[in-house]
């Protein structure tokens, strides 16, 4: 496994547990929630530069892409 996709592994475990902790998420809703995100996208995308952001920083991304497509 690469370091970029060690990175995204630990990033996307911490980001799921923030949605069950904060959240109050089941497993399977915060892991659907993740897995199925334009975030996780990115995510996985080195480009992007998501990958080297902090947890809380990619779970505030995925915050805000799940509250937008709410309001639609």
């Amino acid at each position: 496994m690469s370091d970029f996709q060690y990175m995204v592994e630990c990033s996307t475990r911490d980001v799921i547990s923030l949605l069950i902790e904060r959240d109050s998420m089941q497993m399977d809703e915060a892991l659907d929630k993740v897995y199925n995100s334009r975030t996780y996208e990115n995510l996985q995308n080195e480009n992007s530069g998501l990958y080297i952001q902090s947890p809380e920083y990619v779970y505030e991304e995925l915050m805000h892409e799940i509250h937008s497509i709410k309001d639609v």
